[in-house]
């Protein structure tokens, strides 16, 4: 069975990984059977209070928080090599384009953490798929836009045209929906860039996940 890798930006939608998304994820993988490998990025972020919205003046670190998803079985991105994965996802959340990459506050100008950034060129290059969930996708098109992916973060057309600016091309999409870019072997899904609940999102990336692994065993 294929070792499918996942890249998880924190803890929970506002400053880290969108958890529904994250443990959808990671219980679709489960459920086929592979063995899963999860990194993080070991960097600082700045804290958000869930309850009300705002900064909480405190910093925490990735990798810490991302392993509360990952019940602590997470290892540093640095430490990923792509010939050890048979394919690779990045779930959603604001703390992908916080933590990942700086497309929160550069946009299109924006790069992705340089980790992340090789991790997926190695599994990308090596001709394994790589998926990307919610707004995640525009870590993809930061570090792979010059190939022009065929992406999606559902419709909203600020992003979408933002997203378009690093090369890719968006592909409306309905949350239930997976789109996929067969040349360049990605699979994506907007999850919660519509939402609105769990139930919605999990349809897509049940979609998600299968592809993904179809294409990881045939890569295999």
């Amino acid at each position: 069975m294929p070792t499918i890798g996942v890249i998880l930006a924190g803890c929970g939608n506002i400053d880290g990984a969108e958890i529904h998304e994250s443990v959808l994820t990671l219980l679709y993988l489960a459920q086929a059977g592979v063995t899963t490998k999860i990194f993080a990025p070991d960097v600082p972020f700045a804290a958000v209070n869930f309850l009300t919205k705002k900064p909480m003046g405190e910093t925490r670190n990735v990798l810490m928080e991302s392993a509360r998803i990952a019940r602590g079985n997470i290892a540093d991105v640095a430490t990923a090599r792509g010939a050890d994965l048979d394919a690779l996802i990045l779930p959603g959340g604001n703390g992908v384009a916080k933590n990942l990459c700086d497309f929160a506050t550069k946009g299109p100008d924006g790069a992705a953490h340089p980790e992340v950034a090789r991790v997926i060129r190695e599994v990308h290059e090596a001709g394994k798929p790589v998926g990307a969930i919610c707004i995640a996708p525009v870590v993809l098109g930061l570090v792979l836009g010059a190939k022009k992916p065929r992406l999606t973060i559902g419709n909203d057309m600020g992003t979408a045209k933002a997203l378009e600016k690093t090369g890719a091309v968006h592909v409306d999409c309905a949350v239930d929906d997976i789109v996929v870019d067969d040349a360049l072997n990605i699979v994506t899904t907007p999850a919660y860039m519509l939402g609105p609940g769990i139930a919605d999102v999990a349809r897509g990336i049940e979609k998600f996940v299968a592809e993904i692994m179809r294409r990881a065993q045939h890569a295999g």
